[in-house]
């Protein structure tokens, strides 16, 4: 049951995004560029950029964001304690406000792991 969450979550950001690009915009066409290229590997390695984007998306309080990136770092083999160690220094640097974002990080990684 709790890998719906992910699917679901997965189904729904591609429909939107293709909705998205298919108005052929050029600022969204090039945000979404931006962002992709952001996220390659460089001179940080794309395991660093993705938990540096997992932290700023919890501080920042976006739960789609942190989804996303919680993700990208399953994928890339980081382990339940290196995303932890990550998020707890959000959770410092943001306070408490970021608890409830916390809560639904740590439901979506059990999802990524029952996968």
């Amino acid at each position: 049951m709790e890998n719906n969450i992910v699917e679901e979550f997965n189904a729904y950001r591609e429909k939107m995004n293709q909705k998205m690009l298919e108005d052929n915009n050029k600022i969204i066409k090039r945000i979404f560029n931006l962002d992709t290229n952001a996220f390659s590997e460089g001179a940080l390695p794309k395991k660093t950029k993705e938990l540096l984007g997992l932290g700023n998306s919890l501080v920042l309080r976006c739960d789609d964001c942190v989804r996303y990136h919680l993700e990208e770092c399953h994928k890339l083999g980081l382990t339940k304690e290196e995303v932890v160690e990550g998020m707890s220094i959000s959770l410092l640097i943001g306070g408490t406000i970021v608890i409830p974002h916390l809560r639904r990080a740590y439901e979506y990684w059990e999802a990524l792991e029952a996968k």
